[in-house]
């Protein structure tokens, strides 16, 4: 299908994050936050329905009747694609996902330093949260990249699909992905227990079962990582305690409260960096005052907590652009506007990194 090579081709080209590709549709890239309409021919229905019954049969019945969507990864020259081919009222569309072959570092991504002390950590939850294409799985993918360099582990990973692919290093990581190799994210999380696991990462948690499951294996010995779609730490507390019946939600306060290691929202915004977007992050590292505000339901204090604990390695969205300024990224006004009405910084101490031209 040489017409799909030539659009990833041009997505690769433009640094795109994402393709879509929509019947009868000019074929749009997702840059820097943005979609750009290529200047390619249109593709049509028939055209994406051969393509899928080639090369995706699976999606299709004996009788040739199609099921809804399909969730996959597939690999392209140097870098990896996550499909998702879904059906509309037009016939059949494709959104791809652009993924580099190699894993970034931490430093690559600005992140904190708080983030290799987290990596380190022998036991504990730890919450990446935000919105779809906020860059969730890639801070993640660089945790556990981290933690690969560095530790001798054992490391699972429960995906749907896989995305970023993990050479070992000094740990020995397995990379499962639900569907193909597990039932559901909170099957294979139960059966990761009894798998040795040191760190599991689990792509994210859904549901009941699997936030449940997460929570005990972070609460027996384990380093568990994972994601939300929530804009907040006080928001994901909140989430997570009310996916549960009422007459269960004072136990899980205080399991969370006991589990729970850090908590960080992020959105994604354009800057003059090499991938061009960097993460702005709010981060929440759980003390024991913490563990008391979930504990006592009083979620509402934590913002204020996250002010006033940058000597622990937390910060506001506020400090963290701030931080990023201190290391010369310069962020357009234009995208900070929804961010004008936090609380004035309150900045304290070294960014802990000297990164200036990062090579991906």
């Amino acid at each position: 299908m040489e017409w799909i090579h030539k659009f990833i081709d041009e997505a690769i080209h433009q640094k795109a994050s994402d393709l879509h590709i929509c019947p009868n549709h000019t074929p749009m890239l997702r840059i820097t936050g943005r979609l750009v309409p290529l200047n390619h021919q249109k593709v049509s229905a028939t055209q994406l329905e051969a393509f899928l019954q080639e090369y995706y049969p699976e999606l299709f019945h004996q009788n040739g009747e199609a099921i809804g969507e399909l969730d996959t990864a597939l690999e392209y020259q140097n870098i990896r694609l996550r499909l998702h081919a879904f059906r509309n009222m037009n016939g059949w569309s494709l959104a791809l996902r652009l993924l580099p072959r190699q894993v970034p570092t931490l430093e690559q991504l600005y992140l904190p330093p708080v983030f290799k002390k987290l990596a380190q950590s022998p036991q504990g939850l730890v919450i990446i949260t935000g919105p779809t294409g906020s860059g969730k799985s890639t801070t993640l993918a660089a945790v556990v990249e981290e933690i690969n360099r560095t530790r001798p582990v054992h490391i699972i990973t429960i995906e749907d699909p896989i995305e970023y692919v993990y050479q070992p290093r000094k740990a020995l990581i397995q990379q499962r992905e639900v569907g193909h190799h597990a039932r559901s994210f909170a099957a294979a999380l139960r059966a990761a227990l009894r798998e040795d696991p040191d760190v599991i990462l689990v792509g994210e948690m859904r549901d009941l079962e699997t936030i449940r499951a997460a929570l005990e294996a972070a609460e027996t010995g384990h380093l568990v990582f994972s994601t939300l779609h929530t804009n907040s730490a006080a928001e994901t507390v909140e989430r997570i305690v009310g996916v549960f019946p009422e007459y269960h939600q004072a136990q899980i306060r205080i399991m969370l409260a006991n589990a729970l290691l850090a908590v960080v929202s992020q959105r994604l915004v354009p800057a003059p960096t090499p991938l061009g977007r960097v993460a702005l992050q709010e981060i929440l590292i759980v003390t024991p005052a913490i563990r008391n505000l979930i504990r006592e339901n009083k979620t509402f204090q934590i913002p204020s907590a996250i002010q006033t604990g940058s000597n622990l390695g937390m910060q506001t969205v506020q400090q963290d652009i701030q931080r990023l300024r201190r290391l010369g990224i310069a962020l357009n006004p234009e995208y900070l506007e929804q961010f004008s009405a936090e609380v004035p910084l309150q900045v304290g101490g070294s960014s802990g990194y000297s990164v200036a031209k990062p090579e991906i």
